[in-house]
């Protein structure tokens, strides 16, 4: 299984019950999954069982569904207005044998305002249940190109986290063969330290000196965080190889890869090693940056 981005488009066009329609899918980045559905005047009716498939199919993202609709008939016809039609005619008889004119004709009669009316066409309830369900389907399978089109981008992404990966295990590398990591060159920066001081204040007492320094050395030691940065990349590539949506879990690994670089750079007594805990961070950064996009 892939990763998957959280960006995407898809758009699917169909027919169904006289009625043409289409279905854009757009998502972007999210913490979690957010469904927003604009749909035609009517088919409120649609929005749960709308919503239910894409939750069925997606786990994280921001996800923008519209869909239109296009009748490929008359969408309106006309009717009598039967009362007013009555009224018409009720008025007719009445003046009939007052006035000296010709009979109405129909198409007077029908002209009358009001006579005639156009109405929407309306569905029946077997009509209404075809379409409905020619509708979820086709977001079904708008839903399925939105999932390709997250899955292609999602290649890409992955290529980017490898390479980010490398590289914070080349420069955990570089930092355990960091000449200044060596006991006989943290010893004699401690001699040099020492030393400095005793010039300076001769008071002070040797023994406890030593202990200092021991203790110096021992709060320097990145020993644990070098381990904890090698077994981080190698839970980061094993997320990545087996994909699926592995984003929350990526980007807590993105966060304890920041907290090992943090504290090295806090740790580090030597420019080289300061250098590399500081390309370290900025790695990580890099790394979290395009773990946002992943599901």
């Amino acid at each position: 299984m892939s990763l998957h981005s959280m960006t995407g488009f898809a758009r699917l066009d169909g027919s169904a019950c006289g009625q043409r329609w289409t279905w854009e899918l757009r998502s972007v980045n999210g913490k979690g999954l957010d469904v927003r559905l604009r749909l035609p005047p009517g088919l409120d009716r649609l929005e749960i069982p709308a919503k239910t498939r894409i939750a069925d199919r997606l786990t994280r993202g921001n996800v923008q569904v519209s869909l239109s609709l296009t009748r490929e008939t008359a969408t309106t016809t006309l009717k009598v207005n039967e009362e007013m039609l009555t009224a018409v005619l009720a008025a007719m008889n009445r003046i009939a044998d007052r006035i000296d004119a010709a009979a109405p004709t129909l198409d007077g009669i029908l002209s009358i305002k009001g006579v005639l009316e156009s109405a929407e066409v309306e569905d029946d309830e077997t009509t209404r249940t075809a379409l409905d369900a020619a509708l979820l389907d086709g977001l079904t399978t708008a839903v399925d190109g939105l999932i390709a089109a997250r899955a292609s981008e999602g290649v890409a992404v992955a290529r980017i986290l490898t390479g980010h990966v490398d590289e914070i295990a080349r420069l955990t590398a570089a930092a355990e063969a960091c000449p200044a990591r060596r006991p006989e060159a943290i010893r004699a920066r401690l001699a040099e330290q020492v030393a400095a001081l005793m010039d300076q204040v001769p008071a002070l007492d040797p023994q406890r000196l030593h202990q200092e320094a021991v203790l110096i050395a021992t709060r320097a030691d990145i020993r644990e965080e070098l381990d904890r940065l090698v077994a981080h990349v190698a839970e980061a590539r094993r997320l990545i190889a087996n994909g699926g949506a592995v984003g929350r879990r990526l980007d807590f690994l993105a966060q304890e890869f920041n907290r090992e670089a943090n504290t090295l750079c806090s740790k580090a007594n030597d420019r080289e090693l300061t250098s590399i805990g500081l390309d370290l961070k900025a790695v990580v950064d890099q790394l979290r940056e395009q773990i946002q996009n992943i599901e």
